[in-house]
């Protein structure tokens, strides 16, 4: 999905199940979460049917925290908290009342290490958990 630059770089398991330790990840472009919530919600939308909350950690993303991410003719609700875990979005959707958790992939992550994140977290047989993806990703520079 990261083919055009609008678009958001996603990724997730084509057999979504509740079993699995992540179920996706994205990897926004920056920590404006003005600019990128949308463009998840939006992505996520044409995936899993209408996104109507995600759960985030305030401390990963730039002022201001607002309260809504409009995508399209819908705005999912953001809640911000402190006891989200870091590197994690949840996700709920009206789709058989979804819920569902991404690993956030750091925006200034390396193209090779962020590949390697995304895959490892859409795939349902890899059972790392987000810290430890978290730790072997690698800056861009």
């Amino acid at each position: 999905m990261d083919r055009n630059a609008g678009a958001a770089r996603l990724r997730l398991d084509p057999h979504p199940s509740r079993t699995t330790v992540l179920d996706g990840a994205w990897w926004p472009r920056s920590t404006d979460a003005t600019t990128e919530l949308p463009a998840l919600v939006e992505a996520l939308s044409d995936l899993r049917g209408e996104i109507t909350h995600l759960l985030l950690n305030p401390a990963e993303w730039d002022l201001p925290h607002l309260p809504r991410a409009a995508a399209g003719r819908s705005a999912a609700r953001l809640g911000w908290y402190t006891s989200q875990p870091a590197g994690l979005v949840t996700v709920m959707s009206d789709f058989g009342r979804d819920r569902f958790d991404l690993l956030v992939v750091p925006s200034g992550a390396s193209r090779r290490s962020a590949d390697a994140a995304l895959t490892a977290a859409a795939d349902a047989g890899d059972e790392r958990r987000t810290p430890e993806l978290l730790a072997g990703i690698e800056s861009g520079g």
